[in-house]
């Protein structure tokens, strides 16, 4: 996700060296068309947050993509107050995407209360926009603030000090099995009684610890849901073979996302 210098962008760097090309595009979806069509050897995207939670949009992508996950990243995510003012009281609107000023709200509120907020597309395209605007504000990398020549009026205004953000690698190819492996899928209950348990049941009993649940819509029927659901171990292992089977037979619909390395 771009303009250079997002989050995604500093994920990106970190798994794959500063030897890559990189190729910033306008949105999450475009990262999954540009991998599915073949324009890129790999996506990356956030899927969660460890002080808002989960990105909704990129785990609805997930259901109707082809691509499988490759890898994952964590990184702590330090936001930064960026401007070409050079005090915070001249400053008169806000830029930064939705996220990040959710990360901020305890920091705006004490310092910005009356200042207007506005979401943008990044926390780079945030920046971008003050480049020219010495009355605008955004919530971005210290990175961006490099690039685009912005002063830091106010460093790590996160309201968590422990803000993590986990990022997922997108391949058309799996990622070769290591003997310290995570899988995920999605999957769809019947709708009766007791569906949910029947699906999480044969994990319990070959043994395999389920590291995340996170349910959405299904969009399709009301009060219908997928689960997204993490798993120790690699969908080749004979124990998450056979509970993936046993899960497929209890389900409407189940889709395996990838097996790759866990983060240690």
């Amino acid at each position: 996700l771009g303009p250079p210098a997002t989050f995604t962008h500093l994920a990106a760097m970190r798994k794959f060296g500063e030897s890559a090309e990189y190729i910033p595009v306008n949105s999450i979806k475009d990262v999954f068309d540009d991998v599915e069509r073949g324009r890129m050897r790999f996506g990356v995207v956030p899927i969660e947050n460890s002080t808002e939670g989960v990105v909704n949009h990129t785990l609805d992508l997930f259901v109707d993509s082809p691509l499988l996950i490759y890898g994952e990243v964590m990184m702590e995510i330090s936001h930064h107050f960026l401007s070409k003012a050079t005090r915070l009281e001249d400053v008169k609107v806000v830029y930064s995407h939705p996220h990040a000023i959710a990360q901020c709200r305890n920091w705006l509120e004490t310092h910005l209360a009356s200042v207007a907020i506005a979401e943008e597309p990044s926390t780079a395209r945030a920046a971008e926009r003050c480049v020219h605007d010495h009355s605008a504000g955004a919530i971005a990398s210290e990175l961006a603030a490099q690039l685009y020549g912005l002063s830091i009026l106010r460093s790590r205004i996160e309201d968590n000090i422990n803000n993590f953000t986990r990022f997922l690698i997108l391949s058309q190819k799996g990622a070769e099995r290591t003997g310290r492996d995570k899988t995920s899928i999605i999957v769809s209950a019947k709708d009766r009684v007791g569906a949910l348990y029947d699906l999480i049941r044969p994990f319990s009993s070959f043994g395999i610890n389920m590291t995340k649940i996170e349910s959405r819509p299904t969009r399709k029927k009301i009060w219908e849901y997928l689960f997204f659901m993490d798993l120790e171990g690699h969908r080749d292992d004979e124990r998450v073979k056979k509970a993936l089977e046993e899960v497929k037979s209890r389900c409407q619909f189940l889709k395996v996302l990838g097996s790759y390395s866990a983060l240690h």
